[in-house]
């Protein structure tokens, strides 16, 4: 730098000029981003809308035990499956910062409160999508981050969850900007966060490791400071948290089923692979983007950096897990699109050097891919969202045993994901399992499989070792246990009390034919 450029006054005289450059950029940037929000929220909006019952059966937990974190404090005593790991002394809330931000949605409709929430948190997380397109100077990146909205529907019907895959995305999103721009020390913060967030906190270590060792191969230069401040957050997040050391025990009790063998018991869907042309049909958009991305490296002359393979890397590893379930079609789907981006943005600069005609020409052709691709995905969200079993569903039900039972009474159900519905409509009870059905099986194998037999009606008269068994003096079944419900019927202790189109209960009388009187 010359001296002249340094000198006082030549500072005064560009000052202003210099600094007003930079607040039009921050106020343009502003704007863009207010901008990109409010589309988001509404899209998102449409998708959620399209139906008054949540997306799958989780939400209605996590609203519930928001609502119940407001009330009764942070940590409540979770009373409601003390058969399971989940018991009330070994209680580890693995989303426990997820649930203190559902929180302010508990302050109204819980089931509005729930989809509001899930219009929200993943606008934020497309959002974030952009700052880290921006932070790499893609071109057109507002119509890139758009693309989120197009990629697939299955993608945008994960997101619209009231679950915490969106926030996870975020976090993830947020850790690869951070790496991109040097910004190192905040790893530190946002793994610390990650791990009161999720128990997939370790994606957070993978993602970094990846960088870091692109970042070796590719640009010749070992970083392991982004590594070591992941590291210390995630240690510390684990160490100073408010469940531990319960969090280490069940962290790995969650996880290593899944990791082993996700078929040896049956746990939800989402831990098994779509069919390979559904995947097709749902994530077209996302394959597609990622094959041009690869095209687009063919195309480049120069030699691919460490930030674009980074996103290649992570897109492949995604890619290899949405393949074995289908719940990282919450992931994949974004960082294809951002590899896409990024792989792009050579020649996009090149075009935009050499030829006027691309200025225009560029971003009316994204566009033109946007918008379809956006009708689409939207569509398949919503027609998703509209299979979702009735909000309602187990109300009836639930408000009986409010009504007629002991409180803190035990409920023998016969599935264990019926348990987030009966939750979120009555507290009042207590569950035999529910969230995983690993959960019981973990805590008493025997006491699990004999629970599979009774449900499949191969115990004969189930009254009596539900009740010395399991401790429970109330039954609650939907229609669909045909066989089940055929034991319970020559069973003359189970004595029908409720009956509507969704479940039937049954009450346990004493051998003597007295009714249920006790909490169990």
């Amino acid at each position: 730098m010359s001296i002249k450029a340094i000198h006082p006054e030549h500072r005064l005289t560009a000052g202003p000029k210099a600094w007003s450059l930079i607040g039009t950029k921050l106020g343009m940037a502003g704007l863009t981003g207010i901008g990109l929000l409010t589309i988001f929220v509404a899209l998102m909006a449409v998708v959620q809308f399209a139906t008054p019952n949540l997306a799958g059966n989780d939400g209605y937990y996590h609203i519930k035990l928001a609502q119940v974190m407001r009330e009764q404090g942070l940590r409540p005593s979770f009373i409601w499956l003390p058969l399971t790991i989940l018991n009330v002394e070994s209680f580890y809330d693995h989303h426990f910062l997820y649930h203190v931000l559902l929180m302010p949605f508990t302050l109204f409709d819980l089931r509005l409160g729930a989809k509001w929430a899930s219009v929200i948190f993943p606008a934020l997380t497309f959002l974030s999508g952009w700052i880290l397109l921006r932070g790499q100077r893609v071109p057109f990146a507002p119509l890139w981050a758009l693309g989120f909205m197009a990629v697939s529907s299955a993608f945008l019907y994960r997101m619209s969850m009231p679950r915490v895959q969106a926030l996870s995305l975020l976090v993830l999103l947020l850790a690869l900007h951070l790496v991109f721009t040097r910004r190192y020390r905040w790893l530190a913060l946002l793994g610390f966060l990650y791990v009161w967030l999720y128990d997939a906190f370790p994606l957070i270590v993978v993602v970094v490791g990846v960088y870091t060792a692109l970042r070796w191969l590719i640009d010749r230069r070992f970083e392991w400071t982004p590594l070591a401040y992941t590291g210390l957050g995630v240690a510390l997040g684990l160490v100073i948290n408010p469940y531990f050391p319960d969090n280490l025990v069940f962290i790995y009790h969650h996880l290593a089923p899944k990791l082993a063998d996700a078929t040896a018991t049956k746990v939800g869907n989402e831990w098994y692979p779509y069919r390979t042309w559904t995947l097709v049909e749902n994530s077209a958009g996302a394959l597609l983007v990622f094959v041009a991305g690869v095209f687009a490296l063919g195309f480049t002359e120069r030699r691919m950096n460490s930030a674009t393979a980074t996103l290649l890397t992570v897109s492949l590893l995604f890619g290899v897990m949405l393949f074995k379930s289908r719940r990282f079609v919450e992931y994949y789907p974004a960082f294809a699109l951002l590899f896409c981006a990024l792989a792009w943005t050579p020649l996009l600069n090149q075009w935009l050097d050499q030829r006027r005609w691309a200025k225009w020409a560029a971003p009316l052709a994204l566009a033109a891919l946007l918008l379809p691709g956006i009708w689409w995905s939207v569509q398949g969200g919503q027609n998703s969202l509209r299979d979702s079993k009735p909000a309602g569903l187990y109300s009836g039900a639930s408000a009986w045993l409010v009504q007629n039972t002991p409180a803190g009474s035990r409920v023998f159900q016969t599935d264990w994901d019926d348990f987030t519905r009966l939750f979120f409509y009555n507290t009042h009870n207590t569950y035999l399992v529910g969230l995983d059905p690993t959960y019981l099986q973990l805590a008493n194998p025997a006491l699990y499989d004999l629970w599979v037999d009774i449900t499949k009606g191969k115990v004969a008269d189930p009254s009596g070792v539900i009740e010395t068994e399991f401790g429970a003096r109330y039954v609650l079944t939907d229609l669909n246990h045909k066989d089940f419900l055929r034991k319970a019927k020559n069973d003359p202790r189970l004595v029908e009390t409720y009956r509507d189109d969704e479940a039937v209960i049954f009450a346990i009388t004493s051998p003597g034919g007295g009714a249920p009187n006790a909490a169990n």
